[in-house]
């Protein structure tokens, strides 16, 4: 088994299925409380460091346990709002300098193994490094291979590593072994294949099924929605079309929108509760009177099986809805990430 450190963890989502391949992370940093205090819950005999890597004393305690443990396996998966597309995209962002933190981390280490996964812009992005712009692959490139890491980067989607979601990441590989690979394809699951057993539900229902509750929508998005067939948009009904202040909304098209059943499920965002944002509304059923049931977001359970993850997932009793719908919405997949980590050859 190798044991690894986890940076920027989340609730620990990516590492979920790691012992399967091998790798034990005894270490994770993240900056929340609440996300550490949810990580801990997890994985209990993990040892958590709440805070910010930049900072001095947060950086040296997970150099420390790197050390102590004799650990081989680092994972990062730095913040990508600063680099995301629906974002400013500013070189000056500080979030998107925390690579730079990554790197230390590693040049004091000197891991076996790295995996760095994030927003697809990651690979074309540039930050600036000592008062000059720098693409961040030259910069990770020219800091590493000194070393004599082999590094390999691509844009891989999770859709196509037994997840049911379409997620394209950006994948950094870097190794004193040339022979660690990106995984082979697997054949697409869809929505239908993981949540279509789960009994229907309308805005505000509850299931007994743990987890299988619908969050609560106000009467006129339950009325367009109820009126949008799976896969479309509300903003093409010819009539119950999204209007505010009396007017028809223009929005985009991913807004107001039912996923498929027969194709993996959009990018799960953290927006994921309402509505109005990003093809976050269920598929629905065609109903005999001519609507479309399930006129609401995805349940907690629904959003769990299209990350991949099992019913059983272990969430905290105090974790509040939006906590672990925000969570999910940044998560690296762990079917996707084991994928590529069982690729190494130990």
């Amino acid at each position: 088994m190798i044991k690894g450190i986890s940076l920027f963890s989340n609730v620990g989502i990516s590492e979920y299925y790691f012992n399967d391949a091998g790798i034990e992370i005894v270490g994770a940093n993240e900056l929340l409380k609440e996300r550490c205090d949810f990580y801990k819950h997890i994985y209990p005999n993990v040892d958590v460091v709440e805070g910010d890597i930049s900072n001095e004393t947060v950086f040296n305690k997970m150099i420390e346990i790197y050390l102590k443990n004799n650990c081989e396996f680092l994972i990062a998966t730095p913040p990508c709002q600063g680099m995301s597309v629906a974002g400013k995209m500013s070189q000056d962002d500080p979030r998107n300098k925390l690579i730079v933190y990554v790197i230390n981390f590693i040049k004091k280490t000197l891991p076996k193994y790295i995996l760095i996964e994030n927003v697809p812009a990651f690979l074309k992005f540039s930050i600036n490094v000592n008062g000059s712009p720098i693409k961040i692959v030259d910069f990770i490139s020219n800091e590493l291979s000194m070393l004599g890491y082999h590094l390999k980067f691509d844009v891989l989607d999770a859709a196509d590593y037994n997840t049911p979601q379409y997620r394209k990441r950006a994948i950094v590989l870097i190794s004193k072994n040339s022979n660690w690979n990106f995984p082979s394809k697997t054949k697409h699951i869809t929505v239908r294949d993981v949540i279509g057993d789960l009994p229907s539900l309308e805005s505000g229902q509850k299931s007994n099924i743990k987890y299988h509750n619908a969050k609560s929508h106000s009467i006129n998005h339950v009325l367009w929605m109820s009126k949008t067939p799976t896969g479309q948009t509300a903003l093409d009904n010819e009539i119950n079309f999204p209007i505010k202040d009396g007017r028809k909304i223009k929005g985009f098209r991913t807004t107001y929108k039912r996923i498929e059943w027969d194709r993996p499920s959009p990018t799960i965002t953290m927006c994921n509760g309402a509505i109005s944002s990003q093809n976050n509304v269920h598929p629905g059923r065609l109903m005999p009177n001519g609507d479309y049931s399930d006129a609401r977001v995805l349940s907690i359970l629904e959003l769990i099986r299209l990350t991949g993850l099992p019913d059983n997932w272990s969430i905290p009793d105090w974790a509040s809805d939006n906590l672990i719908r925000n969570v999910i919405g940044e998560s690296f997949p762990p079917k996707f990430a084991f994928s590529i980590v069982n690729m190494l050859e130990k």
